[in-house]
């Protein structure tokens, strides 16, 4: 890297907001995908931005019911006035106005309607692959992989995924939710579709939610909601690593 890594991040958010649950309520943003990134990563002494491609967001309404959303999570949810509240709602970036070169950590989170805009997140893959050929870490959750498609190592000039192992949203999570038709039905292809056409090795949790993330490298990925937290620990250690050998 051309100067020392800076403990400084920025977490991907989808803008796409759209129906997608057969009950007709919206994808966007699940909530924890980027709650607990923050968290871990602001623990750490990290400064913690958020960007979409557009510079708004939606939240993915499933992602706010007791079924995933519960104890400090809602606490959090339902504090206008919490740290990461105000980053989301008045201080959410757009991925244009980003100063890319003040990040040496990308993190991408999710919800389905990552599946709609990611992989043609141009804005956001930018800065994506100037953390990545800066040396930096990039990290992705559940559906966040999908923007990893067209980030491009311009050493090799493929995807910086190419020949690595990649987790993220199994298709059997789709069925589970009911949503499999529906993302058929609108063009929107599955995580593993898109990161082996892309050249990785797909690698699959045990079961749809099962706590699940991999390191490769520079390159972290997690499965699923349940997957945030891990993912972003596991980001905090590839961090340390290049610390150290930054040091040495």
């Amino acid at each position: 890297m051309s100067k020392p890594i800076s403990r400084k991040a920025l977490i991907a958010i989808t803008s796409y907001n759209g129906v997608i649950y057969p009950d007709g309520t919206k994808t966007g943003l699940f909530y924890t995908e980027a709650l607990h990134p923050y968290e871990v990563l602001t623990k750490a002494g990290f400064e913690v931005d958020l960007a979409t491609e557009t510079g708004t967001y939606g939240v993915d309404e499933l992602s706010t019911t007791k079924q995933f959303l519960t104890g400090a999570d809602k606490a959090v949810f339902d504090d206008p006035k919490h740290p990461f509240n105000v980053k989301l709602n008045s201080q959410l970036k757009k991925a244009s106005d980003v100063r890319k070169q003040d990040y040496d950590v990308f993190f991408a989170s999710a919800g389905h309607a990552a599946l709609y805009d990611y992989p043609k997140a141009r804005g956001l893959q930018s800065i994506a692959e100037d953390v990545w050929n800066r040396g930096g870490i990039v990290a992705a959750v559940c559906h966040g992989p999908v923007i990893l498609s067209g980030v491009i190592d311009p050493k090799i000039g493929k995807p910086i995924i190419d020949g690595k192992s990649v987790t993220g949203f199994t298709v059997e999570g789709e069925v589970v939710m009911q949503v499999f038709e529906k993302l058929q039905s609108d063009g929107a292809r599955f995580v593993v579709d898109v990161v082996e056409k892309a050249g990785a090795y797909y690698s699959s949790p045990m079961l749809p939610f099962d706590d699940y993330s991999i390191t490769v490298g520079r390159l972290v990925t997690g499965a699923n909601p349940a997957s945030a937290r891990s993912t972003a620990e596991r980001v905090l250690k590839a961090f340390d690593k290049l610390s150290i050998q930054k040091a040495a």
